[in-house]
């Protein structure tokens, strides 16, 4: 994978689009550390590529809520408990 530097990005666009169109991805760094992903997408993929990078999202939205579960000790409550706390929360709409 390439990396290409906003500085790069802004002087070179050219080039980087370029790039781009060969490597398929690149990924942008602002003081040598990634910031962005730059992912190369046409008419025929278009809708894929936003479906992959939806479905990315949810995963890693979904990890980060199980770790968080597990940081906070709340994955061993008991589902006795958590029915109960859905309930409570569900009358209180």
């Amino acid at each position: 994978m390439r990396f290409v530097s906003v500085s790069e990005l802004c002087g070179q666009s050219a080039d980087v689009w370029k790039t781009l169109a060969k490597e398929k991805d690149l990924v942008v760094t602002s003081n040598g550390k990634p910031i962005a992903l730059l992912w190369a997408v046409s008419d025929e993929n278009l809708k894929e590529s936003l479906c992959s990078l939806r479905r990315f999202r949810g995963q890693a939205a979904a990890t980060a809520m199980q770790q968080a579960s597990v940081r906070a000790g709340t994955d061993r409550r008991p589902l006795k408990d958590i029915n109960a706390e859905i309930n409570a929360t569900r009358r209180q709409r």
